[in-house]
């Protein structure tokens, strides 16, 4: 199955980085949609079919923790995964996000297997492809560091 995916992050660089990863990982893809922030990443979930979104947390306009708050305000977060990846990962702020319906975080840099690990994770949770929720379970970390997560 290709899945369609939101990268959310306000640099270029680290967009074209992930749309690498995504490709290295071998995640099959139908189409990927980019966004510098999360008001714009809100806009393009209002018009296109998205099956997981990537979000960094620190960016200027809405950040990724502002853009998860809307998500849930609108019901996007039940249909839609998000697993963030960012640089910042205090377990205060990560406990946060779970908290929110966040789905998995990835430190960066992170490398293809690691991505693909948690992505596939993440996704083989969804029930019934399209529009199917997450299902629950229990956290996993990616060892001492604490820098990975899926639920």
């Amino acid at each position: 199955m290709a899945y369609n995916i939101l990268i959310v992050d306000d640099s270029q660089t680290m967009r074209a980085v992930l749309t690498k990863t995504i490709d290295m990982a071998g995640i099959e893809v139908g189409k990927v949609f980019e966004a510098e922030n999360g008001k714009e990443a809100l806009g393009v979930l209002e018009k296109e079919w998205v099956d997981i979104v990537f979000a960094d947390i620190n960016m200027p306009v809405m950040n990724g923790v502002e853009m998860v708050e809307e998500m849930v305000k609108l019901g996007y977060i039940e249909t839609t995964p998000v697993i963030v990846i960012s640089t910042e990962g205090s377990k205060t702020r990560l406990d946060s996000l779970r908290s929110m319906g966040v789905r998995g975080f990835l430190r960066k840099p992170v490398s293809p297997e690691l991505f693909k690990s948690v992505v596939d994770g993440v996704l083989s949770g969804r029930a019934g492809g399209e529009g199917g929720a997450p299902a629950g379970g229990a956290a996993e970390g990616s060892g001492e560091s604490g820098d990975v997560f899926k639920i």
